[in-house]
């Protein structure tokens, strides 16, 4: 298949592999961000951290959409779906994901009535075939999914629909990038730029790294060889003394995003003054909400949302997780009571959570192979 077998040729990623090996500067150690979760499950899935040198480390960060979502925010959509006159709707990935007080699931077993959907859409063609009911959709996601958000509600002004609604926790990567270089648990000497987000916003936005941070990013698309090019064109910048935006993923990454659902996403949301994110905390202007002209989409008006801010259990350590400050396997309760079908935190919830594509794809301990860096 095009675009995909090219990317997952062997020979290929051994060649790759010697280069990154003849890259590394003897007795340096590297330490590289993936801030995708979607690279993630790609390092696990197709084990490529065993292409790697001992001196290569991949670490994972906050680009994971459900996995940052605070249990509050799951508590006041709960809220919202209590209402009898309420159809509650989100992506699947959200329903297990636990709140204060349970999960969608937990709350549609005792009554509320919250559904599946694969798009906004989804939700608005329930509000059509439901007028005697108020449906409103659960509207989480970085910069990539906002653009289908905004696109929906400005359907729903055009056609009329009144009892449709957002709940919206869109979120924005580049206040959160600026947390983690802020942060002082983390010392990185780059990034593995989130391909899908770049995909609407453009690899501009990214400028700041390079220039204040001295730091060099590079957009990357998902399949084994994307990744490996990315690690390949990190080290080669920091060998040649450079830090710089470079995009590995130029078969589908505008430079300078898409236009179109830019304006989409500023014609209806705004930034937010500030946003809890689940394990970096309050992060100032980094997730959006309706403007006041779609004051009558934004459900945050419409109903009565506690807004009461939850701690995570304490056995947790999403947090740190996100942080790239932990792997999945340091946590105490990771494999053992936090499991997919028993998730305690987040990042065993998602698709895209990293404690999920250590558990699923095998990676309890440490422990490495080397076979493909040897061949």
């Amino acid at each position: 298949m095009r675009f995909v077998d090219e990317y997952r040729d062997a020979d290929r990623a051994r060649v790759l592999a010697a280069g990154i090996a003849a890259l590394c500067e003897p007795g340096r150690h590297y330490k590289f961000m993936e801030v995708c979760g979607g690279h993630t499950h790609a390092i696990y899935k197709h084990g490529l951290e065993d292409y790697l040198p001992e001196a290569v480390q991949l670490v994972h960060g906050p680009g994971c959409p459900v996995c940052v979502i605070p249990m509050g925010r799951v508590d006041d959509a709960i809220a919202i779906a209590r209402n009898p006159d309420v159809i509650l709707t989100s992506f699947g990935d959200m329903l297990r994901v636990p709140g204060g007080h349970g999960s969608f699931l937990d709350a549609k077993a005792a009554g509320a009535d919250i559904r599946m959907v694969y798009s906004p859409l989804d939700a608005l063609k329930l509000a059509r075939r439901n007028p005697d009911r108020r449906v409103v959709f659960m509207a989480i996601g970085f910069e990539t999914t906002a653009p289908s958000t905004a696109m929906t509600v400005l359907r729903a002004a055009a056609e009329g629909v009144q009892n449709f609604s957002v709940f919206c926790n869109h979120v924005t990567i580049i206040p959160a990038i600026k947390a983690i270089l802020d942060s002082p648990d983390l010392r990185l000497d780059g990034f593995i730029g989130p391909g899908h987000v770049s995909t609407v916003i453009g690899c501009r936005p990214y400028g700041f790294i390079p220039r204040d941070h001295g730091r060099p990013l590079v957009c990357a698309g998902f399949e084994p060889l994307d990744v490996l090019q990315a690690v390949h064109m990190l080290l080669r910048q920091l060998a040649e003394g450079r830090a710089e935006v470079e995009n590995q993923y130029t078969r589908v990454v505008p430079w300078n995003g898409n236009h179109r659902a830019l304006e989409a996403i500023n014609r209806v949301m705004e930034l937010r003054p500030y946003f809890e994110w689940r394990g970096l905390g309050f992060i100032s202007h980094s997730a959006l909400r309706m403007r006041d002209a779609y004051a009558a989409f934004d459900a945050e008006r419409i109903f009565q949302v506690p807004g009461v801010r939850v701690a995570d259990p304490k056995a947790c350590q999403c947090g740190e997780v996100l942080k790239g400050v932990l792997k999945p396997w340091e946590c105490k309760v990771f494999g053992v009571a936090c499991t997919p079908e028993t998730p305690i935190g987040t990042c065993m919830v998602s698709a895209e959570g990293a404690c999920a594509a250590y558990y699923n794809f095998g990676r309890f301990t440490r422990q490495r192979t080397r076979k493909a860096s040897r061949a």
